[in-house]
């Protein structure tokens, strides 16, 4: 096997949902083996049935491979999770769906641990029936933090060069203020800066951060969050000399033209963030989990059960989590050859 080629992990998400038909679209796009060899992890016969029933194409042939190595170069590789016969029913949230998608998660992790495939792309799952399954985190994001033990990750969502990041995650709204701290804002912008320089290239970034409260505080009047916490790290960070800006208020920050002066914009939670980036965005957004030493995407979407079976999917939003993924583990490697010792690299020469 090519050590050019970046093996592809692909988790198939929930097999009653959309999940199967983004991956077969996205595959049929030869563009994907110019640099990759794409590795579903899942089920033969749950690949069949989307390929005939969600999809409905003829013209899709992929390998069946018991493990990771024996991946083929310009082939779909399909590793089978489970042997045994699974009732599909498109469209519709059951335990099933939970079930098969944590045995793909799980199998492709290993495998992504182990160094047998170079980087993850988990297509959507439903939170509820992946608990039923025995799944004791809120997302994908806090389960390989866990897997990776990272204490805390940045949820990025990227399309082209809109970026965003949140402080909170997958938390109830009204625990939000209390998780707003100096040292909460302060991780997250560091794990920002950090993922631009290594994962994006961007040697001197420049950061947006937006209030907690509307109008930023408005000085003090709608909020004290602004005034005590989120500036002062900013003036912190400033003083460092990175370029970070704010706080500014969400709604006309992404109604702005701002969005595009800026190399990425942390937001205080999740909607906040993600209403202003998927606006924008369309179909067309990825998330990406920064600050593992592992590189993992997804699409910006979720199950779509309402569209599940009637060939209505986008493949968009995975196809470019999918390159995104490459071009991130690509854009590793080329930091690391760039900063490495200059001793390190005449005794590699030797």
């Amino acid at each position: 096997m090519s050590n050019d080629l970046i093996r592809v992990g692909i988790t198939v998400g929930d097999i009653n949902g959309v999940g199967l038909e983004v991956i077969i679209k996205t595959l049929q796009d030869t563009k994907v083996y110019e640099n990759s060899i794409p590795i579903i992890y899942g089920s033969s016969k749950a690949v069949s049935f989307h390929k005939k029933e969600a999809v409905q194409i003829e013209e899709f042939n992929f390998l069946a491979v018991k493990n990771a190595e024996e991946a083929k170069p310009k082939k779909i590789n399909v590793i089978n999770c489970w042997k045994e016969e699974v009732k599909i029913i498109l469209g519709e949230k059951n335990a099933n769906g939970g079930k098969y998608a944590l045995l793909s998660l799980e199998a492709a992790t290993k495998d992504l641990k182990e160094g047998k495939i170079d980087v993850l792309v988990t297509a959507p799952i439903n939170k509820d029936c992946v608990r039923e399954a025995g799944f004791e985190f809120a997302g994908h994001t806090e389960y390989l933090a866990h897997m990776n033990n990272q204490e805390d990750v940045l949820m990025f969502m990227i399309a082209g060069d809109l970026r965003v990041g949140v402080v909170t995650g997958h938390v109830p709204l009204k625990d939000v203020p209390s998780l707003i701290t100096e040292e909460a804002v302060e991780k997250k912008l560091r794990m920002m800066l950090d993922s631009l320089r290594k994962d994006f290239l961007i040697p001197k970034p420049r950061i947006a951060v937006l209030g907690l409260n509307p109008h930023a505080g408005d000085r003090g009047t709608i909020g004290q969050e602004e005034l005590e916490i989120i500036n002062p790290v900013i003036s912190k960070l400033r003083d460092e000399g990175e370029l970070i800006y704010g706080s500014y208020s969400a709604d006309g920050f992404f109604g702005s033209s701002n969005v595009k002066i800026f190399d990425a914009i942390l937001s205080m939670y999740h909607d906040q963030g993600l209403t202003g980036f998927k606006s924008i965005s369309f179909d067309e957004g990825v998330n990406y989990t920064a600050g593992l030493p592992i590189v993992r995407t997804s699409p910006d979407h979720g199950t779509a059960y309402d569209i599940a079976g009637k060939n209505r999917a986008s493949e968009r939003s995975f196809r470019n989590a999918y390159f995104l993924a490459c071009d991130v583990h690509r854009r590793r490697m080329r930091y690391d050859e760039l900063h490495k010792n200059p001793l390190e690299k005449q005794t590699t020469k030797k």
